[in-house]
Formats: C-alpha cells, sequence, structure tokens
C-alpha cells in the first residue's frame, strides 16, 4: 500500500485507464483469440460485420480448408453460421455449419440452403472434426472442409440469429449487418497472421510502456 500511496492517485487511474484500454483494444482483435485443445492457425480474419472472426488453414496438398469461426448469437439461445456458397455472394446456394443448441447443449450440423425453410442435411463438400462451444457469450464453430483442388478463392457468407425453434434455427434479423454478412476468403493467402494456441493477449513492449509511465513520475 506504501508504493500506491506514493504516486499521486490521478497518475495511478490515468495508468489504470490505460491498462484496460489496452486490454480491450486486443480483445476485439483476432489475433488475440485463443483455444482450447491447442487449436491454432495459419490465419485469421476480422470480419466486417456481426462482431465476427474467422480463423483458418488452408491445406493446398489435399485441398482441405480447417476453420474456426467465432460470432456471438443474437439471443442467448440464439444461433450462427458459416457458409461455403459457391454460386455467389447470398443466402440461397449457401452450404451452412450452423451452431446452436440441442437439448441444452451446443452442437453444429450441416444445412444446404436450398430456400428459405431450412433443415439439417448433407451438403456439397465433406467435414469433418466438428465440434462448437459456447463461453461468455459467444460461441464457436469448429470443422475441417475437403474442397474441390485447385480453388484459389471460395464465397463466405456468415450470419447470426436469436431464436431456435423445433430445433430449427429460425430467421435471422434484416439490419444491415446481416445484410452484408458475406465476402471472398483468398486462399492463397501464406501466413497473413497466425492465431490461436497459448499467447498473451497483450504485446509485451505496451506493457513495459504502461510500467515506464507509472515510474517516470
Amino acid at each position: 500500500m506504501a508504493f500506491l500511496y506514493s504516486f499521486p492517485l490521478p497518475m495511478i487511474l490515468v495508468v489504470a485507464v490505460l491498462l484496460l484500454q489496452i486490454h480491450h483494444s486486443h480483445s476485439l482483435n483476432c489475433t488475440s483469440q485463443k483455444f482450447t485443445s491447442n487449436r491454432v492457425y495459419d490465419n485469421c480474419d476480422d470480419l466486417p460485420n456481426l462482431s465476427s472472426y474467422l480463423h483458418w488453414t488452408y491445406d493446398s496438398s489435399n485441398s482441405s480448408l480447417k476453420i474456426a469461426f467465432l460470432a456471438p448469437p443474437s439471443g442467448s439461445d440464439g444461433w450462427i453460421s458459416w457458409s461455403i456458397n459457391p454460386e455467389g455472394k447470398q443466402m440461397i446456394g449457401c452450404q451452412a455449419l450452423i451452431a446452436y443448441k440441442v437439448d441444452e447443449k451446443i452442437t453444429v450440423k450441416t444445412f444446404n440452403v436450398s430456400s428459405y425453410k431450412i433443415a439439417p442435411s448433407k451438403i456439397a463438400y465433406q467435414v469433418s472434426d466438428t465440434e462448437a462451444e459456447y463461453s461468455d457469450g459467444i460461441m464457436k464453430i469448429f470443422a475441417t472442409i475437403a474442397l474441390p483442388a485447385n480453388l484459389t478463392t471460395i464465397n463466405q457468407v456468415w450470419q447470426v440469429g436469436s431464436t431456435v425453434v423445433d430445433g430449427i434455427p429460425a430467421k435471422h434479423a434484416m439490419l444491415p449487418e446481416n445484410l452484408k454478412s458475406m465476402g471472398t476468403l483468398d486462399l492463397t493467402v501464406k501466413e497473413k497472421s497466425t492465431s490461436g494456441g497459448k499467447r498473451n493477449g497483450i504485446p509485451i513492449f505496451l506493457i513495459f510502456a504502461c510500467f515506464w509511465f507509472l515510474f517516470a513520475y
């Protein structure tokens, strides 16, 4: 306690706020996110809508795409989805992975979205290693997808919803964020930003800077 009293209270408060801001800013960045089972991915993207993130590794030797998709559902009993659409950047035609609760247990199922009425079904790609997690308001989808050979890009569509009715994810909101949640994933990118694993979320140089600021005064 004597250590704290040797510094003016406003200075201590400034440093505390600075540390909180650093932690908050990096928690909103895909490179600071960590996974269970020591999952590590070559790349990660902060997706532009719905507070979503995609971690991925593409192995061109066998055309497999390993992904982790993270997003907050619109409600505590809601759902999240990540899809590949070989037909375009739209909902119809999506080969979707959707995570939601079934009997109070979080699971992930495949959906071939051929119409606005959906049901669990096989999709155009072979999918393995599927798993879902839900903690701290964030749902996560893990999967490995076998893609056709020689692809360089894919259309990705992601979405979140608030409710599940009779075991089927209900319609999502039609807000601008929902309608713009699509893009192109460039599979030729090589290790743009390694993600996952057990890494510290706050760069060490920022921690040293904060302590220097404290002791300098």
